[in-house]
């Protein structure tokens, strides 16, 4: 609980009563290496911050060479497929933990409690939901202006642990180059 409140620590102060109101609401999970938590088609029904562990963004594919991924959270971060998550609809793509994940996770029957019973939930929920939206402007924004190499550049800059941990098939699919053009971008670095 402690990298949740530091992490919300940053964003706003949170009252006492707020604090205790919002962890009543929370669920830790353990979620096992490679598991899909959430699948292709699934009304996504929680927002989760990651204590510890890496999970994937993808769209299956029915070759699974073929996935795409398009995302990576990490430790004290948030995930969610937020789409499906605000609108209650189907989720067009899934969730898998790559190592294994702990999280913090609330409903979203459960969220909207907060947002209505605490003078606090409504700014978090706006701050986080604007953290989010940058980090997807900024996947976009790379995806359209630098070029491969420097999109692989710019992901192990920011995350250099990403080589342990993420297979190199999925850092391949989210710069959106094939495994092949990936290796011969390693070559010559």
């Amino acid at each position: 609980m402690q990298q949740i409140k530091a992490y919300l620590d940053q964003i706003a102060h949170i009252s006492s009563s707020d604090w205790q109101f919002f962890t009543s609401k929370l669920q830790r999970r353990e979620i096992p290496k490679k598991t899909i938590f959430l699948k292709l088609n699934e009304i996504e029904n929680h927002i989760s911050f990651i204590e510890s562990g890496v999970v994937r963004l993808f769209i299956p594919k029915e070759d699974s060479e073929k996935e795409i991924t398009f995302g990576f959270s990490f430790k004290n971060q948030f995930i969610s497929a937020y789409d499906s998550f605000l609108t209650q609809t189907p989720s067009a793509y899934q969730l898998q933990a790559l190592t294994k994940t702990t999280i913090l996770s609330i409903t979203y029957k459960d969220l909207q409690d907060v947002y209505n019973n605490t003078q606090i939930g409504n700014l978090i929920g706006r701050l986080t939901a604007e953290r989010l939206f940058l980090l997807k402007s900024k996947r976009e924004q790379n995806l359209l202006n630098l070029s491969a190499e420097e999109r692989y550049l710019s992901l192990f800059k920011e995350r250099p642990e990403l080589l342990k941990v993420i297979p190199l098939k999925y850092i391949s699919s989210y710069i959106g180059v094939t495994p092949q053009a990936l290796s011969r971008i390693r070559k010559r670095i």
